[in-house]
């Protein structure tokens, strides 16, 4: 089960509101979505939580390029809503390099023995072995608001309501649970 909300700075505090990611395909969707939250240029939250599998959030600060933070890539990475967040930057890999490079495949039909095989161990072999397990991003994507890297890499079940605690938030989130 996914829960997403927005939470949006303002003069006042925070104002939340629930998000439908089903029309969401990339960051740059997102980060769009976020700002239309946001009257003013103010800061706003993206908080994405799969039950017991992973959190991610998104920072966005005016029309800065988004802070991403994702608590766990690989699981992550078997969600729909978590690829929107495991860009090739954040993930440390050149734009389009998801496919395996044609010209280091042996396709001459033989086999040359164990060395290949070896070989392929050693690089990872496909795009799955190329997402960490693990947090991945900027874990300092709250510290000036209240949550440390150290306490947000701590974080696990209940994440988001975690989060929104140490913002002072906890009331307005619970209105679009």
């Amino acid at each position: 089960m996914y829960f997403a909300a927005l939470l949006a700075r303002t003069e006042d505090g925070w104002e939340a509101s629930d998000t439908e990611l089903d029309d969401v395909e990339t960051l740059s969707d997102l980060a769009d979505l976020a700002r239309e939250a946001s009257a003013e240029d103010d800061t706003v939250l993206v908080l994405i939580e799969q039950e017991d599998a992973w959190f991610g959030v998104v920072r966005i600060d005016g029309e800065e390029d988004p802070r991403i933070y994702v608590s766990d890539a690989a699981a992550a990475a078997r969600s729909s809503y978590g690829e929107i967040l495991l860009t090739d930057e954040l993930l440390g890999r050149e734009p389009g390099d998801d496919d395996p490079d044609l010209d280091a495949l042996d396709l001459d039909g033989t086999e040359d023995g164990e060395d290949d095989e070896d070989d392929d161990a050693e690089s990872g072999g496909g795009s799955a072995e190329a997402v960490p397990h693990g947090p991945v991003g900027d874990a300092t994507v709250l510290d000036d608001l209240g949550v440390s890297e150290k306490e947000l890499k701590s974080l696990s079940e209940d994440a988001v309501t975690e989060i929104a605690e140490a913002l002072g938030a906890s009331e307005v989130l619970e209105t679009v649970r």
